[in-house]
Protein backbone atom coordinates (compact mmCIF):
# COMPACT_ATOMS: atom_id res chain seq x y z
CA UNK A 1 0.00 0.00 0.00
CA UNK A 2 3.05 2.40 0.86
CA UNK A 3 4.24 1.98 -2.44
CA UNK A 4 0.83 2.45 -4.20
CA UNK A 5 0.70 5.82 -2.03
CA UNK A 6 3.79 7.34 -3.52
CA UNK A 7 3.11 6.02 -7.10
CA UNK A 8 -0.21 8.56 -6.46
CA UNK A 9 1.47 11.49 -5.41
CA UNK A 10 4.31 11.13 -7.80
CA UNK A 11 1.17 10.79 -10.75
CA UNK A 12 -0.76 14.27 -8.95
CA UNK A 13 2.80 15.69 -9.37
CA UNK A 14 2.83 15.08 -12.99
CA UNK A 15 -1.04 16.24 -13.47
CA UNK A 16 -0.27 19.43 -11.52
CA UNK A 17 2.46 20.62 -13.93
CA UNK A 18 0.60 19.73 -17.20
CA UNK A 19 -2.44 21.59 -15.34
CA UNK A 20 -0.33 24.71 -14.96
CA UNK A 21 2.47 24.53 -17.36
CA UNK A 22 5.05 24.92 -14.71
CA UNK A 23 7.46 22.44 -13.70
CA UNK A 24 8.36 24.12 -10.60
CA UNK A 25 4.89 24.84 -8.86
CA UNK A 26 6.57 25.12 -4.61
CA UNK A 27 9.80 25.12 -3.73
CA UNK A 28 9.50 21.01 -2.93
CA UNK A 29 9.63 20.76 -7.04
CA UNK A 30 13.33 22.55 -7.29
CA UNK A 31 13.94 25.33 -3.94
CA UNK A 32 17.53 26.32 -5.80
CA UNK A 33 15.65 26.77 -9.30
CA UNK A 34 12.37 28.93 -7.33
CA UNK A 35 14.98 31.21 -5.50
CA UNK A 36 16.75 32.14 -9.24
CA UNK A 37 13.29 32.03 -10.62
CA UNK A 38 12.10 34.69 -8.58
CA UNK A 39 14.82 36.77 -9.32
CA UNK A 40 14.79 37.14 -12.70
CA UNK A 41 11.00 37.86 -12.89
CA UNK A 42 11.70 40.67 -10.36
CA UNK A 43 14.34 41.75 -12.46
CA UNK A 44 12.22 41.50 -15.35
CA UNK A 45 9.08 43.33 -14.07
CA UNK A 46 11.87 46.26 -12.73
CA UNK A 47 12.65 46.14 -16.33
CA UNK A 48 9.19 46.88 -17.88
CA UNK A 49 8.69 49.72 -15.17
CA UNK A 50 11.95 51.19 -15.92
CA UNK A 51 10.65 51.40 -19.69
CA UNK A 52 7.52 53.17 -18.38
CA UNK A 53 9.18 55.45 -16.82
CA UNK A 54 11.93 56.32 -19.66
CA UNK A 55 8.81 56.30 -21.77
CA UNK A 56 6.53 58.81 -19.46
CA UNK A 57 10.04 61.20 -19.24
CA UNK A 58 10.27 60.97 -22.93
CA UNK A 59 6.41 62.22 -23.06
CA UNK A 60 7.21 65.43 -20.51
CA UNK A 61 10.37 66.02 -22.35
CA UNK A 62 8.59 66.99 -25.82
CA UNK A 63 5.92 68.53 -23.57
CA UNK A 64 9.31 70.63 -21.85
CA UNK A 65 10.65 71.39 -26.14
CA UNK A 66 7.27 72.25 -27.43
CA UNK A 67 6.90 74.70 -25.08
CA UNK A 68 10.69 76.45 -25.46
CA UNK A 69 9.79 76.08 -29.02
CA UNK A 70 6.76 78.62 -28.55
CA UNK A 71 9.15 80.78 -26.43
CA UNK A 72 12.18 80.73 -28.89
CA UNK A 73 9.11 82.40 -31.38
CA UNK A 74 8.58 84.63 -28.99
CA UNK A 75 11.74 85.87 -28.66
CA UNK A 76 12.77 85.75 -32.06
CA UNK A 77 10.00 88.34 -32.56
CA UNK A 78 10.87 90.53 -30.07
CA UNK A 79 14.47 90.48 -31.39
CA UNK A 80 12.84 91.79 -34.75
CA UNK A 81 10.76 94.47 -33.03
CA UNK A 82 14.11 95.32 -30.79
CA UNK A 83 16.02 95.91 -34.34
CA UNK A 84 13.15 97.60 -36.24
CA UNK A 85 12.69 99.91 -32.77
CA UNK A 86 16.71 100.83 -33.43
CA UNK A 87 15.93 102.29 -36.54
CA UNK A 88 15.44 105.88 -35.47
CA UNK A 89 15.96 107.52 -38.35
CA UNK A 90 12.59 106.90 -39.54
CA UNK A 91 10.91 105.40 -35.92
CA UNK A 92 10.21 108.09 -33.02
CA UNK A 93 8.93 107.77 -29.10
CA UNK A 94 5.11 107.58 -30.38
CA UNK A 95 5.98 104.41 -32.73
CA UNK A 96 8.73 103.04 -30.42
CA UNK A 97 5.80 103.27 -28.09
CA UNK A 98 3.38 101.07 -30.25
CA UNK A 99 6.44 98.96 -30.36
CA UNK A 100 6.93 98.28 -27.24
CA UNK A 101 3.27 97.37 -26.18
CA UNK A 102 3.56 94.38 -29.08
CA UNK A 103 6.89 93.29 -26.73
CA UNK A 104 5.19 93.50 -23.78
CA UNK A 105 2.56 91.20 -25.41
CA UNK A 106 5.24 88.31 -25.98
CA UNK A 107 6.55 88.98 -22.65
CA UNK A 108 3.13 88.13 -21.33
CA UNK A 109 3.00 85.07 -23.35
CA UNK A 110 6.33 83.59 -22.55
CA UNK A 111 5.66 84.20 -18.94
CA UNK A 112 2.39 82.53 -19.40
CA UNK A 113 3.83 79.68 -21.26
CA UNK A 114 6.80 79.26 -18.58
CA UNK A 115 4.06 79.30 -15.68
CA UNK A 116 1.89 77.06 -17.31
CA UNK A 117 3.40 74.33 -18.76
CA UNK A 118 2.77 71.01 -17.25
CA UNK A 119 3.01 67.36 -16.87
CA UNK A 120 0.87 64.81 -14.72
CA UNK A 121 0.00 68.46 -12.70
CA UNK A 122 3.81 69.25 -12.54
CA UNK A 123 4.66 72.80 -13.41
CA UNK A 124 8.08 72.15 -15.53
CA UNK A 125 9.63 75.37 -17.01
CA UNK A 126 9.08 77.99 -13.76
CA UNK A 127 12.19 76.73 -12.14
CA UNK A 128 9.73 74.71 -9.60
CA UNK A 129 10.50 71.52 -11.29
CA UNK A 130 14.76 71.11 -10.61
CA UNK A 131 16.09 68.52 -10.68
CA UNK A 132 14.20 65.22 -11.91
CA UNK A 133 14.87 61.78 -10.98
CA UNK A 134 13.93 59.12 -13.97
CA UNK A 135 13.85 55.76 -12.64
CA UNK A 136 14.49 53.98 -16.03
CA UNK A 137 17.21 51.04 -14.32
CA UNK A 138 15.68 47.48 -12.96
CA UNK A 139 16.78 48.61 -9.90
CA UNK A 140 15.55 52.22 -9.70
CA UNK A 141 18.36 53.85 -10.96
CA UNK A 142 18.81 55.73 -13.71
CA UNK A 143 19.44 60.00 -14.48
CA UNK A 144 18.51 63.17 -13.42
CA UNK A 145 17.13 65.75 -15.67
CA UNK A 146 17.60 69.80 -14.79
CA UNK A 147 14.42 71.19 -16.26
CA UNK A 148 15.35 75.00 -17.11
CA UNK A 149 13.26 77.96 -15.94
CA UNK A 150 11.83 80.02 -18.51
CA UNK A 151 10.62 82.59 -16.28
CA UNK A 152 11.25 86.46 -17.48
CA UNK A 153 13.76 87.18 -14.89
CA UNK A 154 15.75 83.83 -15.34
CA UNK A 155 15.87 84.59 -19.60
CA UNK A 156 17.11 88.40 -18.40
CA UNK A 157 14.28 89.98 -20.43
CA UNK A 158 12.25 90.80 -17.90
CA UNK A 159 12.92 94.63 -17.81
CA UNK A 160 13.36 94.84 -22.00
CA UNK A 161 12.09 98.18 -23.05
CA UNK A 162 12.66 99.57 -26.59
CA UNK A 163 11.62 102.80 -25.07
CA UNK A 164 14.17 103.66 -23.57
CA UNK A 165 18.18 102.49 -24.16
CA UNK A 166 18.31 99.02 -24.94
CA UNK A 167 20.24 96.31 -26.28
CA UNK A 168 19.74 93.67 -28.18
CA UNK A 169 22.49 91.39 -26.68
CA UNK A 170 19.95 90.56 -23.88
CA UNK A 171 16.94 89.03 -26.40
CA UNK A 172 20.63 87.25 -27.98
CA UNK A 173 21.40 85.66 -24.63
CA UNK A 174 17.53 84.35 -23.83
CA UNK A 175 17.89 82.74 -27.54
CA UNK A 176 21.41 81.32 -26.25
CA UNK A 177 19.56 80.22 -22.99
CA UNK A 178 16.44 78.80 -24.50
CA UNK A 179 18.28 77.07 -27.60
CA UNK A 180 20.76 75.60 -24.83
CA UNK A 181 18.12 74.41 -22.70
CA UNK A 182 16.40 72.32 -26.30
CA UNK A 183 19.98 70.95 -26.83
CA UNK A 184 19.85 69.11 -22.93
CA UNK A 185 16.43 68.34 -23.33
CA UNK A 186 17.02 66.82 -27.00
CA UNK A 187 19.66 64.38 -25.31
CA UNK A 188 18.26 63.20 -22.82
CA UNK A 189 15.32 62.43 -25.03
CA UNK A 190 17.83 60.50 -26.95
CA UNK A 191 19.29 58.96 -23.81
CA UNK A 192 15.66 57.49 -22.72
CA UNK A 193 15.12 55.90 -26.05
CA UNK A 194 18.56 54.09 -25.94
CA UNK A 195 17.49 53.00 -22.15
CA UNK A 196 13.99 51.75 -23.39
CA UNK A 197 15.46 49.98 -26.10
CA UNK A 198 18.15 48.07 -23.72
CA UNK A 199 15.24 47.29 -21.40
CA UNK A 200 12.97 45.82 -23.48
CA UNK A 201 15.72 43.47 -24.83
CA UNK A 202 16.88 42.88 -21.50
CA UNK A 203 13.41 42.17 -20.25
CA UNK A 204 12.73 39.50 -23.36
CA UNK A 205 16.02 37.89 -22.47
CA UNK A 206 15.55 37.93 -18.68
CA UNK A 207 11.87 36.85 -19.20
CA UNK A 208 13.38 33.82 -21.84
CA UNK A 209 16.06 32.68 -19.05
CA UNK A 210 12.72 32.41 -16.56
CA UNK A 211 10.69 30.29 -18.82
CA UNK A 212 13.59 27.73 -19.32
CA UNK A 213 14.08 26.96 -15.57
CA UNK A 214 9.88 27.54 -14.74
CA UNK A 215 8.13 26.28 -17.78
CA UNK A 216 7.23 22.99 -18.34
CA UNK A 217 8.55 20.91 -21.66
CA UNK A 218 4.93 19.43 -22.39
CA UNK A 219 6.44 16.57 -24.42
CA UNK A 220 8.31 15.20 -22.11
CA UNK A 221 6.25 15.76 -19.95
CA UNK A 222 3.55 13.95 -21.04
CA UNK A 223 6.14 11.15 -22.06
CA UNK A 224 7.06 10.76 -18.34
CA UNK A 225 3.87 10.95 -17.12
CA UNK A 226 3.19 7.82 -19.33
CA UNK A 227 6.12 5.94 -18.18
CA UNK A 228 4.64 6.73 -14.59
CA UNK A 229 1.57 5.22 -15.29
CA UNK A 230 3.19 2.08 -16.31
CA UNK A 231 5.49 1.75 -13.87
CA UNK A 232 2.58 1.72 -11.27
CA UNK A 233 0.59 -0.28 -13.15
CA UNK A 234 3.74 -2.76 -12.97
CA UNK A 235 4.03 -2.60 -9.11
CA UNK A 236 0.04 -2.84 -8.69
CA UNK A 237 0.37 -6.27 -10.83
CA UNK A 238 3.27 -7.13 -8.70
CA UNK A 239 1.78 -6.32 -5.49
CA UNK A 240 -1.22 -8.75 -6.28
CA UNK A 241 0.89 -11.73 -7.19
CA UNK A 242 3.19 -11.10 -4.07
CA UNK A 243 -0.55 -11.14 -2.76
CA UNK A 244 -1.34 -14.24 -4.11
CA UNK A 245 1.56 -15.73 -3.57
CA UNK A 246 1.45 -15.07 -0.04
CA UNK A 247 -2.15 -16.34 0.46
CA UNK A 248 -1.29 -19.76 -1.50
CA UNK A 249 1.67 -20.27 1.52
CA UNK A 250 -1.08 -19.51 3.87
CA UNK A 251 -3.41 -22.10 2.39
CA UNK A 252 -0.57 -24.74 2.82
CA UNK A 253 -0.06 -24.22 6.26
Amino acid sequence: MRMTGISNFNTSKYYQRLSSGKKINSAADNAAGLAIVQKLLSQEKGLNMGTRNAGTASDMLKVSDGALSSITDSLQRMRELGVQAGNTAIYGNDERSAIQQEINQLKEQISSVASNTQFNGKTLLDGSAGGMHIASGADGSGSTINMPNAALNALGIADFDVTKDFDLSVIDNAINKVSSSRSSLGAHSNALDHVMNYNQSASIQTAASGSRLEDLDYGAAVSDQKKEQILQAYRLNMQRKVNENFGRVLQLF
